[in-house]
């Protein structure tokens, strides 16, 4: 068979070859355009997270101190931590106690009367004049008030692991005490608990028979 014999059958089977490739790459283009417009890069997570309530202004509203026969606060951390969840997420705002958005005294001075233990409301350091320290084994206990920076921050203890604020960057938050916050403790006040009623068990005689 001649040259020019060949040349057609040549270029017949190079546009046979060519056709799916080129048809293979548009198919790959649309796929990564596709995937392109789906896929979103992630947004960058803070260090602090910023947790949404969980219990509604019902429950909190409703919420009131249980007295034990004991004398000592029944279901005390129950209620506050139901006190404190409905407000995390909620705003930093300077001078703020509330309902929508606080600061870090604010945010404290809330919580506990929301669940009945009222006190004047303060800043952090008229908070730390205020109220006395815990003992050393009751500093990292729950509801212990803890304060950093030279007393211009203060927030409520969880354990020993973190606690809860109004940080002025992401509102209402947990925080965990990692070396951050560790270094900028000053120490812990505790928040005076209300004096249960006294409960007397009278003993009536009986007339012997």
């Amino acid at each position: 068979m001649s040259f020019k014999n060949l040349l057609p059958c040549a270029l017949v089977a190079c546009f046979a070859l060519v056709l799916p490739l080129s048809v293979a790459a548009q198919k790959g283009q649309r796929h990564v355009r596709l995937v392109a417009k789906i896929y979103k890069a992630p947004s960058i997570v803070s260090e602090d997270p910023v947790i949404i309530s969980l219990a509604s202004a019902e429950q909190i509203k409703a919420s009131k101190p249980l007295i034990e026969k004991g004398g000592g606060l029944l279901q005390f951390r129950d209620l506050m931590t139901a006190a404190i969840d409905q407000r995390l997420g909620s705003p930093y705002s300077w001078g703020g106690t509330g309902p929508s958005a606080f600061d870090c005294s604010g945010f404290v001075w809330s919580t506990f009367k929301s669940v009945g233990i009222d006190f004047e409301r303060g800043s952090a350091r008229t908070l730390w004049s205020r109220f006395t320290p815990p003992a050393p084994d009751e500093q990292y206990k729950f509801g212990t008030l803890v304060f950093f920076s030279n007393l211009a921050h203060v927030g409520i203890v969880v354990d020993e692991y973190g606690f809860y604020h109004a940080s002025r960057r992401h509102g209402v938050i947990y925080s965990p005490f990692n070396d951050y916050w560790l270094s900028r403790v000053d120490g812990f006040r505790k928040v005076p608990m209300p004096a249960a009623p006294a409960i007397t068990n009278e003993v009536t005689s009986q007339p012997a028979n």
